[in-house]
């Protein structure tokens, strides 16, 4: 009885070291991946985005402030799969509309600037209008840039838009270090529902559900802060970072199985060799590596089910030959499907797997403690 419980941790050790190897396997080819194409991803879906307001220059070369700003945002979500990680792509379109007063005594050019939100970005239906009138503009590094003259005295309306493309979130700064904003509204809708706010950013005044996402508001009357508005897509289930946790973690799920199955086959007096341990916990170790090379091929929870039949069907397949379906069906396939699959879809629901983890032990402890209640175990280990 002793020898067979140390081979029997001898291969969970072994099939441990397995797990670890090919966990680390899998975070390694997760970051060569990451960075081999994050910047192919940043070229041709775009990076994150900051739009800041346009700049009004006078002939003198001092800034006129908005009156008012009216902007209004579309953030239209669309993940994009690269190797192992998906990315949270968008498309943006962009229309703000902005008041200034020109409080000199004459008429003078005022210079408008829209500054570009990525450097790294393309730009479609470009426009730049004041009071109604398209603008000829030309563009740079630093934005479009358009002139007219305006009358002393005169408020005239500046409307920029645009549509772009961004990558994991969308901001709007109001200027450098601590600025005022005087009466300023931004409404953002989007096409998402899992709304979440970057760190140091302010939270919406108001919102409001749609069918298709959230319309989300900013409103002002007069602000100074050196906050900015964003807003951060919702990441998609990481399938690298999710099938190394799972592999790493595994040793657990299979030291519940051993533990489980050594208990009921002691009990009932079913001999199992360490060798049947062994093809175990290598039916156990298919599920991972299958598992870490196919999740980049089709979908995450298609692998997952496709692993988790296989990985089933050669226990079942096996112990049939060595204790009968009975057996086979009724305490492996059913031990295996609590502690492989559901142990390891616990990692689908971030924030539970230690949790879940957690119950399971606690379960299979209680199960065990009332299974043996009232075995014997001196005569158990004797024999």
């Amino acid at each position: 009885m002793t020898n067979r419980i140390l081979a029997i941790a001898a291969i969970l050790g072994c099939t441990s070291i397995a797990w670890l190897i090919l966990g680390g396997t899998i975070v390694s080819r997760t970051k060569a991946s990451g960075a081999r194409l994050s910047s192919g991803v940043v070229s041709t879906w775009g990076a994150p985005q900051e739009q800041r307001p346009p700049v009004a220059r006078e002939k003198s070369g001092s800034v006129l402030p908005a009156e008012s700003s009216r902007v209004n945002v579309a953030l239209n979500l669309e993940y994009r799969q690269k190797g192992l990680l998906w990315y949270s792509t968008y498309v943006v379109d962009f229309a703000g509309s902005y008041q200034f007063h020109n409080k000199a005594a004459e008429a003078q050019p005022i210079t408008w600037t829209l500054p570009f939100p990525a450097g790294q970005a393309i730009y479609d239906v470009v426009r730049m209008e004041v009071n109604g009138q398209p603008l000829p503009f030309v563009s740079g590094n630093q934005g479009t840039t358009a002139t007219s003259m305006v009358e002393p005295g005169e408020v005239v309306t500046l409307l920029c838009a645009y549509r772009s493309h961004g990558l994991d979130s969308w901001r709007y700064r109001f200027g450098e270090g601590v600025t005022q904003a005087r009466n300023f509204l931004l409404t953002v809708n989007t096409n998402f529902a899992a709304v979440d706010f970057p760190v140091d950013t302010l939270s919406p005044t108001s919102k409001r559900q749609t069918k298709s996402g959230w319309a989300l508001t900013w409103h002002y009357e007069n602000l100074i802060a050196g906050y900015q508005i964003g807003v951060a897509m919702p990441e998609k289930l990481q399938p690298g970072p999710l099938a190394g946790n799972i592999s790493f973690f595994a040793p657990v799920s299979l030291l519940m199985f051993f533990f489980l199955m050594f208990i009921i086959t002691t009990i009932r007096d079913i001999q199992l060799h360490p060798m049947n341990y062994f093809f175990l916990a290598a039916a156990f170790f298919s599920f991972h590596l299958l598992f870490a090379y196919l999740v980049d091929h089709i979908s995450i929870h298609l692998a997952f089910v496709i692993c988790s039949a296989v990985s089933i069907s050669l226990v079942v397949s096996y112990l049939r030959l060595v204790t009968g379906l009975r057996f086979a069906l009724a305490e492996a396939a059913t031990a295996q499907f609590v502690y492989l699959v559901l142990f390891s879809y616990a990692f689908f629901l971030k924030g539970f797997a230690g949790l879940a983890g957690t119950i399971g032990c606690i379960v299979t402890l209680f199960l065990v403690m009332q299974l043996t209640g009232r075995i014997n175990w001196s005569e158990k280990f004797a024999a």
